[in-house]
């Protein structure tokens, strides 16, 4: 690394982001993390996350909280079961005492982890990045929508889907795959919903058929998260008249649309909470590369958004910004740096990519179950 620390700035406080400003501020280097979000607290963090040996367990040991997931994770949540429509289990995995190849973790827990293992203050909360100007030499002016303004050697864009650091080196947009989700929620299932628990198990449940499915996982604290997975196009509830905010008609949209499957199955709708939220799935062409840019590059979604069914976008992230901060210690200049981590990313992204996008075009199909590897959605 060059002589003079370099002042870094990563936008967004989602995992490659901290990850990458642990790693350089354990061994020195100016970082600051600027998050748009008001506080650690001011939105759901979404659901659980498989954290796998290759990848996002390389990245926690390399940042020294590998001991601390371990002690918050849940390796019985590795356990997978697949159904078809009818509820027939297919295939089972039961994880062995002891296994950690993949033990999962709620992402607001993982977050927090990383979070906590920062110096008060790297975090700027309600910092919403607005734009950057080039000074010369890689160097960047950033302006932010508060109108405070601040000058760094290196800006990594960690920012997510709809990354507003992404323009500088690229002019991709992530495009949807023609699938969306239905984020229903279980609250404490032990006791309230026994059936659900018992049809979920321990960990995850995927029932798919017929361009639908149903994915069932488990979360700390008694909880389940449901996706009711369909193809449909953009603007879909508009176009069929309902309204995601009326409980009811929401419930019987879903209910319609798996009509013949299991009563087992459809009992993850009947009894779900009343909050109902769209999440189409988006994504980055693959490949997506680039031409390395002085002074920003990008990490995680905003580098390689994918389908989550690799169960490698959080994986993948925490590794960039392991290897982003490892490049720019180790190499003698930050472009250079940056060159040399963007060598490694961008094909491994693209290899990953390759995978969710078939992942998810597998499972949510005519041929599905019978084409699915389920081993890739485990």
């Amino acid at each position: 690394m060059t002589t003079r620390t370099p002042r870094v700035a990563v936008i967004g406080a989602g995992p490659g982001g901290l990850a990458c400003a642990r790693a350089l501020q354990r061994a020195g280097v100016d970082v600051t993390v600027h998050e748009r979000d008001a506080s650690r607290s001011a939105r759901d963090q979404g659901g659980t996350l498989d954290v796998q040996v290759g990848t996002g367990q390389v990245a926690l040991r390399a940042l020294g909280l590998f001991d601390g997931f371990l002690a918050i994770a849940r390796p019985e949540g590795q356990d997978m079961r697949a159904l078809d429509k009818h509820g027939t289990v297919l295939r089972e995995r039961i994880c062995e005492p002891g296994d950690t190849e993949a033990p999962e973790i709620d992402r607001a827990e993982l977050r927090d982890l990383l979070l906590d293992s920062l110096a008060p203050g790297t975090v700027a909360w309600g910092r919403a990045f607005d734009s950057a100007t080039p000074l010369g030499g890689g160097r960047h002016r950033l302006a932010f929508a508060d109108g405070s303004t601040t000058e760094v050697d290196l800006l990594v864009g960690a920012d997510g889907a709809w990354s507003r650091v992404r323009p500088l080196v690229s002019g991709a947009r992530p495009s949807y795959e023609g699938v969306v989700f239905v984020e229903v929620r279980l609250r404490d299932v032990d006791a309230h919903h026994p059936e659900v628990a018992a049809l979920v198990g321990r960990g995850s449940m995927f029932a798919m058929q017929d361009n639908l499915a149903l994915i069932a996982q488990r979360q700390s604290g008694g909880r389940v998260r449901v996706y009711a997975a369909f193809r449909d196009g953009l603007g879909w509830a508009r176009r069929c008249g309902v309204d995601l905010d009326d409980p009811a008609a929401a419930r019987a949209h879903l209910l319609d649309r798996f009509d013949g499957w299991s009563p087992e199955l459809r009992r993850l709708l009947v009894e779900c909470d009343d909050l109902f939220l769209e999440r189409p799935v988006f994504a980055l062409p693959v490949p997506h590369l680039w031409n390395t840019r002085a002074g920003v590059t990008l990490v995680g979604d905003a580098a390689h958004l994918m389908s989550p069914f690799s169960g490698l976008g959080a994986n993948t992230a925490l590794l960039d910004g392991v290897e982003l901060a490892q490049a720019v210690l180790r190499e003698p200049d930050l472009l250079t740096a940056v060159a040399e981590y963007e060598r490694v990313m961008l094909p491994r992204a693209a290899r990953n990519a390759a995978g969710a996008h078939e992942g998810l075009h597998s499972a949510i199909s005519d041929g599905a179950p019978d084409d699915v590897e389920f081993d890739a959605t485990a």
